[in-house]
């Protein structure tokens, strides 16, 4: 299998399509929505729409991202687009970067320079990675996704191949969060031979969406322990039940009306990254409008939020199978980076046991999108948790 060198060049045909729909939105009442209760809020999304048509420039985004090497490759039939930087060092540490939903591989555009050339960036030359950022099965450029049953565990096999049979690297390290986070979960569950170690922004236990209601995460409100804690996890599971719920029953009923109107994906993505971000509100304290319209124009431009959305119901309708029966369960050396405003009200104790972990921090600030947010925090703790594994590497 062999890469070939991609670069982003998005027909302008394309680009006059968007921009005549988000002229012509049959925009809905939006009645005492001011704090967003109801939803996404209308009148910012009437303000951030016409930045997106009068303002926002994709050629500069589109040119800022080609900047990067990027790469396209079949693996399994399956067409897998992803970022590849050398890393600048004596010996620089091969690590892929998973995303999540809705994030994009655009998500890591700040972690990438200091990762691969930290003495470009105040750092030592000796924590340099080859750092790669795939986008994920049916997201951005990795498609169009015609195969059905591609899940987070099964991606990490496709991760294998592209690290160990694409790209040549005996053995490598990861980090990823969201859906990342559980890709990366099942890199060091049942491939310790081939990683190094692995990083998250987020603490999953495995399987997920378990039993027969997989659209359910009243476990968390189940599970408190007090009349406080359970407050707190009404509210959590407030941030995330309705996406999980229709993305797992009814992804593509959803997708006609995400696929069709450009203002309908920009408000979908558009709550989420208000939601669950450490924002405060204002989700422009975290994104620029730049940044979140280049995620939605990501996911528009390449028609692929019909494909991303059912990574949800493949997740539920393929359940994961243990590799094996060891503990901990995840068996390299796991550092994790977790945040407050994201975490669900419940102690993280149990993470000692299930991963082989290394590293734990807790911060105070920063949300879901932990790269995006906190990119030098997920910089500074990558570095820390794989800095003793580097005589590991083997190529």
């Amino acid at each position: 299998m062999s890469a070939e060198r991609f670069e982003i060049a998005v027909p302008e045909q394309k680009l006059d399509d968007l921009r005549r729909r988000l002229r012509a939105v049959n925009w809905p009442p939006d009645l005492a929505n001011d704090d967003w209760r109801y939803g996404a809020n209308g009148a910012y999304l009437r303000a951030l729409t016409d930045y997106w048509l009068r303002g926002y420039d994709w050629r500069a985004q589109e040119k800022e991202m080609n900047a990067f090497a990027h790469y396209r490759v079949r693996l399994d039939g399956i067409p897998i687009h992803f970022l590849h930087v050398r890393g600048r060092g004596p010996a620089p540490m091969p690590l892929i970067l998973t995303h999540g939903w809705p994030w994009t591989f655009w998500d890591f555009r700040y972690v990438i320079g200091p990762l691969s050339d930290p003495a470009a960036h105040g750092g030592d030359p000796a924590d340099a990675f080859d750092v790669v950022v795939p986008s994920l099965p049916g997201y951005a450029f990795s498609t169009p996704l015609e195969t059905t049953g591609i899940n987070w565990w099964r991606t990490a096999d496709l991760w294998v191949q592209l690290m160990r049979d694409v790209l040549g690297y005996a053995r490598f390290a990861a980090h990823g969060g969201d859906w990342g986070a559980l890709v990366t979960n099942q890199l060091g569950h049942k491939y310790e031979r081939e990683l190094i170690g692995i990083h998250l922004s987020n603490a999953f236990a495995l399987p997920v969406f378990p039993g027969d209601r997989p659209w359910s995460i009243d476990h968390v409100v189940a599970a408190a322990q007090s009349t406080e804690q359970r407050a707190k996890a009404v509210q959590w599971e407030r941030k995330f039940a309705s996406h999980i719920a229709v993305h797992l029953l009814g992804p593509q009923t959803l997708s006609y009306a995400l696929h069709d109107s450009p203002v309908g994906l920009c408000a979908w993505i558009l709550e989420r990254r208000r939601a669950w971000s450490d924002c405060g509100g204002d989700v422009e304290r975290r994104f620029s409008k730049d940044h979140l319209l280049t995620t939605m124009m990501l996911y528009w431009l390449t028609d692929s939020m019909a494909s991303a959305l059912r990574y949800y119901y493949e997740a539920a309708a393929n359940p994961w199978a243990p590799s094996h029966d060891r503990m901990p369960v995840v068996g390299v050396p796991t550092g994790f980076s977790l945040f407050e405003p994201d975490l669900a009200p419940v102690p993280v104790d149990w993470t000692a046991s299930f991963f082989n972990r290394v590293l734990l921090r807790v911060y105070s600030a920063g949300g879901h999108f932990a790269a995006a947010e906190e990119p030098a925090v997920i910089v500074k703790d990558i570095r820390d948790t794989f800095r003793p594994l580097r005589g590991a590497v083997q190529q």
